[in-house]
Order: C-alpha cells, then structure tokens, then sequence
C-alpha cells in the first residue's frame, strides 16, 4: 500500500470540499433543519412512530443521518464528475496509486464530510430539543458504515456519469427517493401493508433504522438484519467500484 499517496489523495479532497464550507457544510445543515422546523412543530403531538419517544425527538436522527447520506454521495461523486469535465483526472490516473488506494482516499473523505453534516444536524437538534441517546457506539458505527455505502455509490456515479445531467439523474431519481423513503420521516409500521414490504428493498432504511436503535434501543426491524444489510450492500458497492477503476470504464477510454 502506498500510504503517503493514499494520505495525500485524501487530505487533498478534504481541502476541496473544507474551501467551501458554507456551501458542503452548511447549507446542507439549514436545510435539513427547515424539515426539523416543519415536521418537528406541525406533527409532534399528532405522530408517535416509537413507544414513549416523541416526534421531534424521533426525527432528528432520520434527518442527521439523511444529511449525512446525502453529503457522503454528493462529495465523492461531484468530485469525480467535476475531474472528468475539467480533464485533469489524468493527473490521478498518472499518480502512482492503486484503483484500492483511490478507491479508499475518495471514501475517507466522503464519510469524513457526511459524519460533520450529520454531526452539525444532531448537535442544533441536541441543544433545540435535548436530545439523548441509548447506544453511541451503534450510532457511530451506521454512521460511519452508512458514509461509506453512499460514498461508495457516489463514486459509482462519477465513474459512470458522462455529463452532470447523468449525476444530476442520478441522484434525483435513485439517491433522493430512496433517501426520504428510507424511514426518515415515519416508522414503517405506520405504512399501510403493502408499503411496509416495499421499504424492506430498500436498502437505506436499513442504514436509519440502525442508526436509530442506538439513540432508543428501538427499531423497526431486528438490529442484526440492518448491520447484515448495511455490511452486505457495502461489500457489493466496493467490489462493483473497485471493478470500474481496475477496468479503467469511463475513465481511461
């Protein structure tokens, strides 16, 4: 492995999205906190998803972690289209890194900036609406796993995209449905039948529903079948990309 490559790839990305701050950090977090503004005052008393958790309360997690997948995906991918455009990812291509050492330095910093995304969203919910939680570690480790599958998707769709109305596509037709029909706003047992086994496909309500265990120690489905799914859909998303980059698609023809 060649770690200063790896390390310096890295920072390199980080420095990207930490230039514009305002813009990667936190208009994304005034976002998610209009939904907390809105969801949070208008339902709290008439929506009860857990046993003795409060709508508020049950929210700020789905929204901490929504932001945080959808930060993971935007940085990795928005970084790889924008090197396609602007032709200068023959400089990463020339550098003496293996597909894995790129794979793994794009990925670090994608889960580095939805980890302060989501961080950002649950801090304001904490100090607005004292917010606790059950399982710290449970909470962290989704969050991290959860960084990694969107991070990993993201670089999937800079390899593929051509253009940014392919990302763009992407991203409003798969990554965003999926993301607010994860579990964010409500408990699948709210849904009607048929919804409820829908939402068992999709594999970013795993990704919440785990999340949220930690902070209750209540979930909609058992924690082990999310942490199998999470890992799983991990595994597949990284074999797929490390692929992509061996093969050179898209990015060497």
């Amino acid at each position: 492995m060649n770690w200063r490559g790896l390390w310096t790839l890295f920072i390199k990305e980080n420095r990207r999205f930490l230039s514009v701050a305002v813009q990667t950090l936190f208009a994304p977090v005034v976002t998610t906190l209009l939904y907390l503004l809105v969801f949070g005052q208008l339902l709290d008393e008439e929506s009860v998803a857990f046993r003795g958790v409060d709508y508020a309360h049950f929210l700020v997690p789905g929204l901490a972690m929504m932001a945080l997948m959808q930060n993971a995906f935007a940085n990795s991918s928005s970084s790889l289209i924008q090197s396609k455009m602007h032709g200068n990812i023959v400089f990463l291509l020339l550098a003496p890194l293996s597909p894995l050492e790129i794979y793994l330095a794009f990925l670090g910093s994608a889960v580095l900036r939805g980890l302060l995304v989501g961080l950002m969203v649950f801090l304001v919910g904490w100090l607005g609406y004292g917010m606790s939680w059950q399982a710290p570690g449970w909470i962290l480790l989704f969050a991290v796993l959860s960084g990694a599958v969107m991070g990993g998707l993201g670089i999937m769709a800079g390899i593929l995209s051509e253009k940014y109305d392919h990302l763009a596509a992407f991203q409003n037709f798969i990554v965003v449905p999926l993301t607010f029909l994860s579990g964010v706003f409500y408990s699948i047992h709210q849904l009607p039948p048929v919804w409820q086994q829908a939402s068992h496909f999709n594999p970013f309500f795993y990704m919440v529903d785990g999340s949220r265990y930690g902070f209750f120690q209540q979930s909609d489905v058992p924690l082990g079948v999310s942490l199998g799914v999470t890992l799983g859909f991990l595994a597949l998303v990284s074999a797929i990309n490390l692929w992509l980059l061996v093969k050179g698609v898209k990015i060497r023809h």
